[in-house]
């Protein structure tokens, strides 16, 4: 494995690694204006939802690698401390994409990317009326975390207004993941789109506990056929089946590892259970 020293690294192949690692990261497109109105939209994958009460996102425009300038997002966050925080799907991946480029501050991406300018019920700054979902937010703080290039900001926004495009909701008004088509940012110029061949389900354990990996008899848990994945869905049951259960269950003939990682594969793992202890 290769170990690195990030002190060492020039910055411009640090950043490579962060990125390339650490992905899909959600975008936030930032709508954002300064003092004298001029409107401006650039996208942030540094961006995440930090907490529902009170609702926090947080995105960090960094300053440039190669200049150590800062973006005009940042500028116009110091000056009106608003911002709208809009979600990127397929439909506008390539006008985000274009609304990045590094436009002179009194030019307006929502006309350079073909994005419909939406006036916000709370706020200054315009939304994207192509997004799906719409953030209005106000800026509660700004941490600079250095001078140098590279360096983030830290924009701490709390959201005071939420506009949700009805046509990504389900049947019981939530948003639908599969309707709402985000994409992500990966490394380099790599994306990743969320779609109904990304996307797997899993449960999670927040109201039960797992018997966990270690209970896993031996003979099992040291299984050359199952992996990791199934190991840790065997043990998320909260308790192994008994010798009853086991005796009960008339299981299909054939070698039971593989046979219980098809059921593993189908979401059976209690009947996963009952042939391994066969």
């Amino acid at each position: 494995m290769l170990s690195i020293d990030p002190k060492k690294l020039e910055i411009p192949k640090l950043h490579r690694y962060l990125l390339g690692a650490i992905g899909p990261r959600p975008i936030a497109f930032a709508s954002t204006i300064d003092k004298n109105g001029n409107a401006n939209l650039s996208p942030f994958s540094f961006f995440n939802v930090f907490s529902a009460n009170p609702p926090i996102m947080v995105f960090s425009p960094a300053r440039s690698g190669r200049t150590g300038a800062t973006k005009n997002t940042l500028d116009n966050v110091k000056e009106v401390k608003e911002v709208v925080i809009n979600v990127v799907n397929h439909d506008i991946v390539q006008q985000m994409s274009l609304s990045s480029s590094p436009y002179e501050s009194d030019v307006d991406e929502f006309v350079k990317a073909g994005l419909t300018p939406v006036p916000s019920d709370i706020i200054k700054p315009f939304r994207v009326k192509e997004s799906p979902v719409q953030f209005e937010c106000k800026v509660n703080d700004i941490i600079e975390l250095g001078q140098n290039g590279g360096a983030g900001n830290l924009v701490i926004c709390e959201v005071v207004k939420i506009h949700i495009n009805e046509a990504v909701l389900d049947g019981n008004g939530m948003i639908d993941q599969h309707k709402i088509d985000l994409v992500s940012r990966m490394g380099g110029n790599w994306y990743c789109r969320a779609d109904k061949n990304s996307m797997f389900e899993i449960q999670k354990p927040i109201t039960t506990i797992g018997i966990g990996v270690d209970q896993i008899p031996e003979g099992i848990r040291n299984s050359t056929v199952l992996t990791g994945n199934d190991l840790g869905l065997l043990g998320s049951v909260e308790a192994i089946p008994t010798e009853q259960e086991v005796t009960d269950f008339n299981a299909r003939k054939g070698e039971k590892h593989q046979i219980a990682q098809s059921y593993i594969e189908q979401g059976k793992v209690l009947d996963a259970w009952k042939v391994l202890l066969k």
